[in-house]
């Protein structure tokens, strides 16, 4: 779970003079790491769901595989990682999820919840005409799969789990937020550039376990952010303090070929506490299990071992 610290407004003076140390990142132009964001942009299609526009990647051929973002990221996050797959014979899907990266954020509460995110993800797929794919999730998109394997469990063929929110065991955040005036104003300050900027230094200081992040691989980050794009952070940060959903009973269930891909240095989404269970639960062998001494942006930091134990696992 990438670590969101609500700032009250007696704290903006303070905030606002670290800031002044600007956000962490390697001073790089936007172009050299070979991928630009309004190039990635303007690589996606889109497609108009039940409740807005969606905004995906669509890259390949071959058998399926779809790439889920989680929270506050979008699929920016796989960047490194597609052309890798691609070129494993296959066709990518990487959507940014409503509320996220290019896509639409409308007014609302519930339209962010995990089932209605679950249900557009199908929307896209029929969409598309997908019949079925290799899912491949990350952070929040734990709760959005699940809540999809619920609806069309015979839609998935594999599932590679990254740090994921599985169950409650490993799931530590640092801070857990109601919803009210003090998340709006947090979210009001990470849109408005106020505490923009503080946002990431803290998403990267927590979620990598070494930030060697350029400017151009930020920016991906932070122009989503200043375009408003907080109301499904909104949501999924203030349901933080509601009872964790139990999916205990839908994974020990499915019968669908599952292999953990996870960075073991991860302190917000934890495997240890867990491990027992998920892989008992969904009888995943311990071969298939991969810790990375990365955190928890695997993506990141480790995309070439990640895209490896993917393509390995499609070939079998």
């Amino acid at each position: 779970m990438t670590a969101l610290f609500p700032i009250p407004i007696l704290l903006t003076i303070v905030v606002l003079l670290f800031l002044l140390s600007g956000c962490a990142v390697h001073n790089k132009s936007l172009q050299e790491e070979g991928w630009s964001y309004q190039k990635h942009r303007a690589d996606q299609s889109n497609f108009s769901s039940s409740d807005g526009k969606l905004s995906y990647l669509d890259k390949g051929e071959g058998s399926v595989v779809l790439l889920l973002h989680g929270v506050p990221t979008s699929s920016w996050l796989y960047r490194k990682m597609v052309d890798d797959l691609v070129a494993g014979g296959h066709r990518v899907i990487a959507p940014d999820m409503l509320g996220f990266g290019n896509s639409d954020s409308p007014k609302g509460y519930d339209v962010y919840s995990a089932p209605a995110h679950a249900k557009r993800l199908l929307e896209l797929m029929d969409h598309l005409q997908i019949p079925n794919w290799a899912h491949v999730l990350h952070d929040a998109g734990g709760f959005w799969t699940w809540e999809l394997l619920k609806i069309a469990p015979e839609r998935v063929s594999h599932l590679v789990i990254l740090n994921t929110l599985i169950y409650e065991e490993g799931f530590h955040p640092p801070v857990r937020m109601k919803p009210g005036f003090i998340a709006k104003t947090s979210m009001w300050m990470y849109r408005n550039g106020v505490t923009t900027n503080f946002l990431l230094k803290q998403l990267f200081k927590v979620g990598l376990s070494e930030n060697n992040m350029t400017k151009g691989g930020v920016e991906g980050y932070k122009k989503p952010l200043r375009e408003g794009k907080t109301r499904g952070m909104y949501y999924f940060f203030t349901q933080t303090k509601s009872p964790f959903p139990d999916y205990r009973d839908l994974l020990q269930n499915l019968s669908v070929p599952a292999i953990v891909v996870w960075g073991a240095e991860d302190s917000m989404l934890q495997w240890e506490p867990q491990q027992n269970e998920v892989t008992t639960d969904l009888k995943i062998k311990q071969e298939d299990v991969h810790l990375l001494d990365v955190s928890h942006f695997i993506q990141e930091e480790n995309p070439k071992e990640v895209s490896r134990q993917i393509l390995e696992f499609l070939r079998r």
